[in-house]
């Protein structure tokens, strides 16, 4: 059975976020009271609807007593997204996540019912400052304020050599958790198979270990 959520906002993040449901075969429910954003997005989504989310009936009317999930990325109105945010916990809609503004916002979204809170343009400033100051990794996503996970390109020096030779976890305190190769990508890769060039790894680590590596 498809899963089902409902997306409150139809912006970049909340487009993006109900697209990218759709195509992993997700069942979405746009909603924004923006007639051309509804427009827009109607052939992308199962179903997109014009409604305000400060008209009481509007939840009601949308039926979501058995959805997975619900995703409020609204954040010009802040009122907007802490009664959407409130209404979807009301409804028992078992995981909320919410795009906030600030960190008063994000407070009072958690006290209402989010169970989880987003920066999306803080955490993808942080991903790139990272990205740029780690000239060995391609990519660094933040897992914890402690972890991290980054892709590395393969040192030419571990060229031929396996994961069980070069000893990483011992060495550098680092998990290699998959390779790509291409637009493959193994996530139990085996540790005898010696490395080729291209290939790139995603390693695991704590932060302080990352940058010790990078140094």
């Amino acid at each position: 059975m498809k899963k089902q959520y409902v997306v409150f906002g139809g912006g970049k993040f909340g487009a993006s976020i109900a697209v990218t449901l759709q195509e992993l075969g997700c069942e979405i429910i746009l909603v924004d009271k923006n007639p051309e954003v509804v427009q827009d997005l109607a052939d992308h989504v199962s179903y997109a609807i014009c409604a305000n989310v400060e008209d009481p009936e509007t939840f009601d009317n949308l039926g979501m007593h058995n959805l997975d999930g619900a995703i409020v990325a609204i954040t010009e109105n802040l009122e907007a997204s802490i009664v959407t945010t409130m209404m979807c916990r009301e409804m028992g809609i078992p995981r909320i996540l919410a795009k906030s503004k600030n960190r008063m916002h994000e407070k009072i979204l958690i006290s209402v019912g989010a169970h989880k809170v987003i920066y999306p343009e803080v955490e993808m400033g942080r991903r790139v400052a990272k990205y740029l100051v780690a000239d060995n990794f391609t990519d660094w996503i933040e897992l914890s304020p402690r972890f991290s996970l980054v892709e590395m390109d393969l040192p030419s020096q571990w060229r031929g050599k396996s994961l069980a030779e070069l000893r990483i976890r011992e060495r550098y305190r680092l998990n290699v958790v998959g390779i790509k190769e291409g637009d493959t990508v193994d996530v139990t890769p085996d540790p005898k198979k010696p490395l080729q060039p291209g290939m790139v790894l995603i390693v695991v680590g704590e932060n302080k270990d990352l940058e010790a590596f990078e140094d």
